[in-house]
């Protein structure tokens, strides 16, 4: 049984460590996970397989992040989309993709250590009550 609202899922990321990591806590939750390491491979897992949620990287190799949001707005696909990204994103820049991107996390890398200072916070005050 998942825990997810969104139980098909696209990751579009080109750094495979990352991708791989972010796919195995998605299908842990029971998701199903679909990789995109380019735009292009994005728009042909999108053709094949809609996806309920997209976690998107501004940076890939062949177009940006926002060029595939682009294209999704011409075609008239919603999906809703989590920019991760390293690049320092406005919010503003987010809101010209409404309702198509709403959220924005930031550097992967820095949530990641978030993530491990909070599950390290949590485990040391299960230890420490009584």
């Amino acid at each position: 049984m998942t825990d997810l609202r969104y139980r098909n899922v696209l990751v579009v990321e080109d750094d495979n460590v990352l991708a791989r990591i972010i796919e195995r806590n998605l299908s842990a939750r029971g998701a199903r996970v679909l990789r995109a390491a380019s735009v292009g491979e994005a728009l042909a897992a999108i053709a094949v397989a809609r996806p309920d949620l997209m976690l998107l990287d501004i940076d890939l190799p062949d177009r940006s992040g926002w060029d595939l949001l682009r294209a999704l707005q011409t075609r008239d696909i919603t999906i809703p989309a989590i920019v991760v990204s390293g690049t320092r994103v406005s919010p503003e820049r987010v809101a010209e993709f409404k309702p198509v991107a709403w959220r924005y996390l930031g550097d992967p890398h820095e949530i990641e250590r978030r993530a491990a200072a909070v599950r390290a916070q949590a485990g040391s005050s299960e230890h420490g009550s009584s």
